[in-house]
């Protein structure tokens, strides 16, 4: 069943009585490159377990099952099921759980499936309105994965993907950066979905080291640092991180000036190893 032609994907959602859905951000892929591409340069391999985070109707998932020993697929959407039931018929190494990602317990899951792999890898097209909160979370709750391969809207990637200390870095700019290795794979045009979306997409891999990246004494004092600093990311740091810490100016001044950083700066400005030395300095003084 070739599951990337406008035909077929219309016949079998129309057999199976369902509709395209736009609050669930469902566009499906019809360019049949894409998600090849996306399973080899995901790391999916023989021996190793691939996790998809929302189905669709199994375009992507396909792919990982011809490569991966075993698919785990985690979907919201309920009537896809008779869907993905046809589509998927031939590969006994998919299972599908229907839930919602972000309120899963991931590792627990991981745990409970996967249990035989120490390779795991996740692959997915996400939704636009969840890239973020999905990719966090998938970060914070730490399960154990190598590396996230994710189809996202071309500026998200292009965030997510840019230097920390530059123009383009945001809040999940840095957390990305500390938590793994962010890399833009290749972009995707709008062209290559059903309904064609009003902006262009790009795949990202998210490489997850063994050992943390940056070594902090307080994690949560980094983020509430990261949070408070880009909440206002065009102004200077002192301003913002003074009044979400309690910090008296002067004496964040100090602070900063003895990680050598500018009182002026402002934090697209501030490198990774600053703002980790920044934290120390902060953790150690309070």
């Amino acid at each position: 069943m070739e599951l990337t032609n406008i035909s077929t994907i219309k016949d079998v959602m129309s057999r199976n009585g369902v509709s395209f859905t736009k609050s669930l951000g469902q566009n499906f892929l019809i360019n049949p490159a894409v998600c090849p591409k996306i399973a080899d340069l995901g790391g999916c391999k023989k021996g190793a377990a691939a996790i998809e985070i929302g189905t669709g109707i199994g375009v992507l998932t396909k792919e990982l099952a011809l490569r991966s020993d075993k698919v785990l697929a985690i979907e919201i959407d309920e009537r896809l099921r008779p869907v993905l039931a046809e589509t998927l018929a031939e590969f006994d190494n998919v299972e599908i759980v229907f839930a919602d990602i972000l309120k899963t317990d991931l590792s627990a899951l991981i745990s409970e499936k996967l249990s035989g792999y120490s390779d795991i890898v996740v692959c997915a097209n996400l939704p636009y309105y969840i890239t973020s909160p999905v990719i966090m979370k998938l970060l914070e709750e730490r399960p154990p994965i190598r590396s996230i391969t994710v189809m996202v809207q071309k500026e998200a990637a292009e965030r997510l993907c840019a230097a920390v200390g530059s123009r383009e870095c945001g809040a999940v700019t840095a957390a990305v950066n500390y938590y793994s290795t962010p890399k833009m794979l290749f972009r995707v045009g709008r062209g290559s979905f059903m309904p064609s979306p009003n902006v262009d997409s790009a795949v990202i891999r998210l490489d997850i080291p063994e050992k943390p990246r940056y070594a902090v004494s307080d994690e949560k004092l980094f983020f509430k640092i990261v949070r408070s600093s880009f909440a206002q990311r065009r102004k200077q740091i002192l301003n913002p991180l003074g009044a979400a810490l309690g910090i008296p100016k002067p004496e964040l001044a100090k602070l900063l000036e003895e990680c050598g950083i500018k009182t002026t700066a402002r934090p697209e400005e501030l490198k990774m190893e600053e703002i980790v030395a920044l934290c120390e300095k902060i953790s150690a003084y309070n």
